[in-house]
């Protein structure tokens, strides 16, 4: 398994919208296992795959509570509330923001076996959920947040 390079704020690639993965295929599954190496190294909750350079609908969370989620093609269904909390990200390193988000959240997508699934969360897990997805779409949390901290 390889540690792989995460991009920063300012390359283009973190800007482009994600293809969904049509087949898993060994290769997503290294992908897979080197994001969980990568996340873990940078002591990162969450990493999406295009901030490690690949284009596909690929996230890897790991909360201390929850355990570690491997999420292929996810959609949010359904979420509630509402919490207002601190955020960072991997790519935008050294600043800090407050953001919006919602206080529970369910994802649908499939794992590393092609299996449906859906998982809920709540506080940090549902945080996590949203901030990778965002990703995908070429989101950052920097482009929501009410306040950043340099």
């Amino acid at each position: 398994m390889a540690k792989l390079k995460i991009l920063k704020v300012g390359d283009e690639t973190l800007r482009k919208v994600c293809r969904p993965v049509d087949k898993i295929t060994p290769r997503i599954l290294t992908l897979l296992d080197d994001m969980i190496d990568t996340m873990r190294a940078a002591d990162g909750v969450g990493l999406a795959a295009p901030q490690v350079g690949v284009l596909r609908r690929v996230v890897v969370i790991e909360t201390p509570d929850e355990g570690l989620f491997e999420l292929i093609n996810p959609k949010i269904i359904a979420y509630s509330g509402e919490q207002e909390s601190e955020e960072g990200c991997l790519s935008v390193p050294g600043r800090w923001g407050i953001t919006k988000r919602p206080m529970h959240v369910t994802v649908r997508a499939m794992n590393r076996k092609g299996e449906t699934v859906d998982y809920t969360g709540s506080e940090l897990l549902a945080k996590a959920f949203c901030h990778e997805l965002d990703h995908l779409d070429g989101k950052l949390y920097i482009d929501i947040a009410e306040m950043i901290d340099n």
